[in-house]
Formats: C-alpha cells, structure tokens, sequence
C-alpha cells in the first residue's frame, strides 16, 4: 500500500514515539503537582513549550497547548473575538475556503455574538490578495483570520502581504498554519496567533498547539483550573507536548530538503497525470502550492469511484478534507473557486510525506491514475 493522505494524518515517527515514551510511563506526574513527581513533569512541559515556541517564532509564555488544530483555530476565533475590547458590532475578516473549524466558529460569532463577518474574495486558484483585505478592512475589524495553506488545493497565501496589510490598521492576524507547518517557515510569520496540529507532524492524534502574541486579548474557551496561564483549562498533555516539540524538531531539521525532494516528485506526478489523463484538471495554484500536494478533478467521473479504483491498485489518498469526508455535498472550497458542483465532486486529494520516494515514482503513480479513471469512466 502507498499512503498519499498525509494531509489527513502522518503515522508516527519512531523518534516522537521514544521521546514521549517516558512521560507514558515512568514520568506520569500531575504537572501542576508541587512535588517531585509533579515537577519532573512540568520541567518536560516547559522544555516542549520552549520548542514549540522556537519553531512558530514566539516566546514560551505565548504558547497554548491544546488538543489539536480544531482546538486551536476555535481558541484564536472565538477567543480573540470575544477578547477585544467591544464599542460597538465588531467585524471578523475570514475567507471562504477556510477548514470547518474556523468557518463553524465563525458563524457561531455570527448567529450567537452579532459579529459582523466579511468574506474575502479568492480568485480561481484559491488566491486572496492584500488588496482584497485592504478593501474589506474598517475600523471595527477584530480579526482578520486565514489559512497559511489551503488543505484541499495546496494553494499558499501571500501571508506576509497580508499581515502587512492588517499592521496597518492595527488588527490582529490569526494564521491556520495546520497544513503548512513542517513545510514552510513559520519562524518570520510574524502572525499574531498560529495554529498548528501534531498529528500532521507525526506525533499521534489529541495535541496541537496556538501561539497566541501576549499583547493579544484572549478569552478562555475552557475555564477551570487554570492551566495554560489561564488561557485553557485542564490537566495538559505532557506525552503529547513532548511529542509535538520532537516532530516540530525534526520537521524543521528536514524541512529545506524534504520540501525540495518531495516538491520534484509532485511536480512530476502533475505534469504526468495532466499529460495521461485529458480529463484531468489541476486545482489550486500550479506554482504557489505545498510542495507535497495534488488535487485534481476529472470531469465525467465520480471521486469516490476514482478513490477505490486507485486503492485497488494499492494508492490510498482522498476527495478532500478528512474533516468533510462521507458527505455527499461538493466541496465548498472548490465551489468557492467557481468550479461548478458535478466537476468539484469528481476531485482527488494526493498528499506525499516526508519520505521522498524513488526517482519515477511520478510516472508511476500518474500510470495507475490514468489506469484507475479509465476503469470508472472508459476510454
């Protein structure tokens, strides 16, 4: 079997697991514990943090682990929103092709907390531009929230054009870094809150983390005993964190030749298929695009027919988001890009690891494609 749905869920990286190992079993102490147990704990929790912070460019005391990246982004949007200071209806600036976890929060502001939300226009590659924001910008905007990287179409935001452009008027940037973290830089972002999930670095699934800048207001989701400086409440995960911090490690000691290696492998897969298949179209950006991701659509077939054809042959991938997986619905990222809803329900989502594969793995892979699509479509 070849796995091609990383951007679902990584396996586990041996190194992640030994490294969390001793916080599984021996070190198992209640880090808010004041005892030695307690403690060995804690000094685990801060090391992580430490890292965590290193790697999304912040400090230590600005990160907030959490559960993972749905968490996350429902802590930055609703926790940042409901923070701000409030003189009158507040306004949230988002895009349409953001993950579930932002779009429901976003509308949650909406219908519960008279949050006036304004959607950014993309463009059919799945491009918002800084002029788009600049437009949309008022002196009552809150938040201005996108993703680093879309999950369905691999397209990258220009993220430093916008965050300037947000600078100016002084609102808060939250970036969903979910997908691009491990990939690309985030040290430079210089967004004021970071969502990341570990189990698209290889850690298991239950921990993600936010960097959340101390100058930004944040009201707590989880209220309790206070962990977290109390910005999320509850016993925290310290197998987890430490297993975060080893895969942000080692993702960011491989990042330049894993990106450079995996992009050459896609790029071959996208030249290939589109060249094997004539009813193939690539979604998203053919150039600003994660370089471990390929979506197309193939018009006059049906995705989900595609998607077992290729498992037969031994190719595991998807339609899309995992998070929107067995709903018979078109995906409202491509609807977003103006691709009509027949054509949007016939893509397939192929993500790579880490792990380049041989030389002519893109022919290869692009063969049982074309192999896979003729079966469900004919010649």
């Amino acid at each position: 079997m070849l796995y091609l749905d990383h951007a679902a869920t990584t396996p586990v990286r041996p190194e992640v697991l030994e490294a969390m190992r001793p916080y599984l079993t021996n070190v198992f102490g209640n880090p808010s514990s004041h005892h030695t147990v307690g403690e060995a704990a804690a000094e685990a929790l801060e090391w992580a943090r430490g890292r965590v912070a290193a790697a999304l460019g912040m400090r230590a005391a600005e990160v907030i682990f959490t559960s993972g990246g749905t968490e996350s982004n429902n802590l930055a949007v609703k926790g940042i929103v409901l923070g701000a200071p409030r003189a009158g209806q507040p306004t949230l600036i988002t895009t349409p092709i953001e993950h579930e976890s932002i779009l429901e929060s976003v509308d949650y502001l909406r219908r519960l907390h008279d949050v006036d939300v304004r959607m950014l226009p993309v463009d059919a590659l799945g491009v918002v531009t800084p002029n788009a924001l600049r437009v949309a910008l008022a002196n009552d905007a809150v938040l201005v929230s996108f993703g680093h990287a879309n999950n369905e179409i691999g397209t990258v935001q220009d993220a430093a054009g916008l965050i300037a452009v947000a600078r100016e008027h002084g609102v808060p940037v939250h970036v969903d870094a979910v997908q691009s973290a491990g990939w690309l830089d985030l040290r430079d972002l210089g967004a004021d809150a970071v969502s990341i999930a570990g189990h698209k670095l290889g850690t298991p699934k239950g921990i993600g983390a936010l960097g959340v800048r101390s100058r930004v207001p944040l009201e707590p989701l989880l209220h309790g005993g206070g962990q977290e400086r109390g910005r999320r409440s509850g016993t925290e995960n310290v197998a987890g964190a430490v297993g975060l911090a080893t895969a942000l490690d080692l993702a960011e000691s491989e990042r330049e030749s894993a990106a450079a290696a995996v992009a050459a492998t896609t790029s071959e897969f996208i030249a290939a298929v589109l060249d094997a298949v004539p009813r193939a179209a690539l979604t998203g950006s053919p150039d600003r695009r994660l370089p471990n991701l390929a979506s197309f659509t193939f018009e006059g077939t049906s995705g989900e027919a595609v998607l077992l054809e290729l498992e037969r042959r031994g190719v595991v991938s998807s339609s899309g988001s995992a998070c929107a997986a067995g709903s018979d619905e078109p995906s409202p990222v491509l609807l977003a890009l103006g691709i009509p809803a027949a054509t949007a329900q016939t893509s397939v989502r192929f993500t790579f690891g880490h792990t380049p594969l041989p030389p002519g793995s893109g022919d290869h892979l692009a063969s049982l494609v074309a192999a896979a699509v003729s079966a469900v479509s004919g010649p």
